[in-house]
């Protein structure tokens, strides 16, 4: 072939991998106002900076392949404000960007080549799951299953996944294993589809109820967040990563400190108030202490009597572990001890220090937690801490009792204490003291009760 003959070869096979499922698909999705897997990736990275890998591989079937372009996945790395990536964008037009042999190879590429430079590593998800006919019976099961890595997270680099429609199979375990979550309101992640699902249990499942924003970002807590567009989910990512370094061997990066930072903070006691039993939103003291604007919460919906925030610091990231009186009184409950304990290995593995704001009754007990796995959650908590290696400062705000003391990075759990004016600190609180030891109920006898709780608090 000439050399004319092989270019003009090449402009079709490009052309035809970028025209992706083909027109209609294309504006279907641009009718329902959503990005293509190409759209998503020209919005999240810095212009013209896109190298694709893969571009022109297709399914393993022949009889599929002329209909698979990429393979329904569209893989490459790019720079994102000037830092290199990692990426993979499911192209849901083709095959549903099902998961099969050859766009598999493309992700395992991309991860280790994102590993061995030290790149963060982005998966935008929208996929349908596996590709079954390429999985079906014993030859099926024969190709997969090859590479005992393939499920394996060791945090060298930070991994960011996007939940942007459907999302089965493969993008649900890469989502599970990510250091940040983002979703768009109406897309789904699960197990298995729906339908699959349906014909599983025996009875329909509405979408929502398996796998929607509210389930997962409220009750499960597999997302960090949820927004109501693409463009949003994309915009988070890029926010998210500001906060970490490219790999785990080097500092986050430093940014500019806003003018006026330092304004904020003297107005701090005008958010706490005085009396222990009224609650506030820490998140506000957060914002006020934080770098101007710097404060990006992960897990707002889910144990919510906690709150962990990325920020900065004189333009350095932090992360802030903040108990929130403004639920439950800021009583630890099973979901906000395995909050807190992905936050923390979030931190430690990328070298981000950890701020505690400590205000708390202590941990929510009851039958509720029992059933939960309430003691292990505790002890894995307390488990992370102890091995936690970067910096960390405990700031006792007010009240701090029982084994959240120690939980919340209490003695020698932490590098530093600071202690507030109105910090109060004893195994419980001296109303409940006196209640355990005395047998006085404010009920029974108010003037004994309030001469006891005084004599407790005394201690504190």
């Amino acid at each position: 072939m000439s050399h004319d003959e092989v270019l003009r070869e090449l402009g079709e096979k490009t052309a035809a991998a970028l025209a992706m499922g083909g027109p209609e698909k294309l504006a279907e999705r641009k009718a329902q106002g959503l990005l293509n897997a190409r759209e998503r990736i020209d919005y999240l990275v810095d212009a013209e900076s896109f190298v694709e890998t893969g571009r022109f591989a297709r399914a393993i079937r022949p009889e599929v392949r002329h209909k698979t372009p990429a393979d329904g996945k569209i893989a490459g790395f790019a720079r994102i404000g000037g830092r290199e990536v990692a990426l993979v964008s499911n192209d849901f037009t083709v095959l549903g960007a099902s998961s099969s042999v050859v766009n598999m190879k493309k992700i395992k590429h991309v991860k280790q080549t994102a590993s061995k430079r030290g790149l963060p590593l982005i998966l935008l998800g929208e996929s349908s799951g596996a590709r079954m006919p390429d999985r079906m019976g014993a030859a099926g099961r024969a190709i997969i299953a090859q590479d005992p890595t393939e499920y394996q997270r060791l945090r060298e680099t930070p991994w960011v996944s996007a939940l942007l429609g459907q999302c089965y199979g493969s993008s649900t375990w890469y989502s599970a294993m990510s250091d940040f979550v983002v979703m768009r309101k109406g897309a789904i992640m699960a197990i298995a589809s729906p339908n699959v699902t349906s014909i599983a249990i025996g009875k329909p499942i509405d979408p929502e109820d398996l796998g929607g924003w509210k389930l997962l970002t409220g009750v499960s807590g597999l997302a960090d967040l949820a927004v109501d567009t693409d463009e949003q989910a994309l915009d988070a990512i890029k926010r998210f990563l500001s906060y970490l370094p490219s790999h785990n061997m080097e500092p986050p990066p430093e940014h500019p400190v806003p003018a006026g930072s330092d304004e904020p903070c003297h107005k701090v006691l005008e958010i706490l108030p005085e009396s222990r039993n009224k609650v506030y939103d820490v998140r506000k003291i957060i914002a006020a202490i934080a770098d101007l604007d710097s404060a990006f919460e992960l897990k707002e919906r889910y144990g919510r009597s906690v709150s962990t925030v990325l920020a900065r610091l004189d333009g350095k990231s932090v992360g802030f572990i903040a108990n929130n009186p403004l639920f439950k009184g800021g009583a630890l409950d099973a979901d906000a001890c395995q909050k807190v304990t992905s936050f923390m290995v979030l931190c430690d593995s990328f070298n981000v220090p950890l701020v505690f704001l400590v205000d708390v009754p202590g941990f929510l007990i009851g039958l509720e937690g029992e059933m939960r796995g309430m003691p292990g959650k505790v002890i894995n908590w307390m488990n992370a801490l102890t091995q936690v290696t970067v910096p960390r400062i405990t700031v006792i705000m007010r009240k701090n009792y029982g084994q959240a003391f120690i939980n919340m990075a209490g003695g020698k759990n932490t590098d530093e204490v600071a202690c507030w004016p109105m910090a109060d600190l004893g195994f419980m609180d001296p109303a409940v003291s006196v209640n355990v030891l005395y047998g006085v109920k404010r009920e029974d006898d108010p003037e004994r009760f309030k001469q006891l709780v005084a004599e407790v608090e005394r201690d504190t």
